[in-house]
């Protein structure tokens, strides 16, 4: 299969269009032209992502964090990040990121959080963009029946697999009415709170949004940007190899099974 098959499937599941102005998604190491019989799916590039891939004969790597970001002015290979490279280059692997596209997108990171917190009715909402509502990165929806913070943010760290929440209370308000924003959202308090939220998940969550959440009476779980974020990854492997087989393109797909969240409590 091409690399730029797979690419026009990531172009159905996370339309470019729908990425922030200031992110950078897309083939970010390869060629379009390269041939791909086995792809990695995971969430950030790191030197043990790309050594699993070696170690499995993969042609490509699909991340959802950009593994190129901000713009490189040296790549040395006695660094971090120019090791990185020489890798990939070396063992002939493309990188394709779907970063804010795929918060967005139907099916996406968001949506897939919804559902590991248990949520109905869930719909995206207008995060004060100019998109439509439905191409934005937040979702809110309900709760099949009420909780309390606790019971809530118990559900949602077994649903997320997590080793632990952070979790700012809002008085003893019951929770039915739930928003969202995966990986790094804190921005979004304010507007959750303003739609009728009683509770707002997200992670890297700071002090000072912490007290905003209190002062707003909205509950917030934090629920880490690795656990919030992880789950898309089987998910969008299993979208893909749908689509692959649709084509009828033969192609194998992992995930990686090497991350862990660099977040650790003891």
């Amino acid at each position: 299969m091409k690399c730029q098959a797979i690419m026009n499937i990531m172009e159905q599941l996370a339309p470019r269009r729908l990425a922030e102005d200031w992110d950078n998604p897309g083939l970010l190491v390869g060629s379009p032209k390269q041939d791909v019989g086995k792809l990695l799916v995971c969430l950030d590039v790191t030197e043990e992502v790309v050594m699993e891939a070696v170690y499995n004969h993969c042609d490509m790597i699909i991340s959802h964090h950009p593994v190129i970001f901000k713009g490189m002015k040296k790549l040395r290979t006695d660094l971090y990040q120019g090791r990185l490279f020489q890798k990939l280059l070396i063992n002939n692997i493309a990188v394709f990121s779907a970063h804010t596209n795929l918060d967005a997108a139907v099916g996406g990171v968001n949506d897939v959080l919804a559902r590991a917190a248990g949520l109905e009715r869930i719909r995206a909402f207008d995060s004060d963009s100019s998109r439509p509502m439905e191409e934005t990165v937040g979702r809110i929806g309900y709760l099949p029946e009420p909780m309390t913070i606790d019971e809530f943010a118990a559900k949602l760290k077994a649903g997320l697999g997590a080793e632990y929440v952070r979790v700012v209370r809002a008085g003893d308000k019951i929770i039915r009415k739930v928003a969202l924003c995966s990986g790094a959202g804190a921005d979004f308090i304010s507007r959750a709170a303003f739609l009728g939220a009683d509770c707002y998940i997200t992670g890297d969550v700071k002090y000072h949004d912490a007290q905003l959440a209190r002062e707003n009476e909205i509950h917030v779980i934090d629920g880490g940007h690795f656990p919030t974020e992880f789950p898309v990854v089987k998910v969008l492997a299993e979208l893909i190899s749908a689509k692959a087989e649709e084509a009828g393109e033969r192609l194998e797909i992992i995930c990686d099974t090497a991350s862990r969240d660099v977040f650790e409590v003891i």
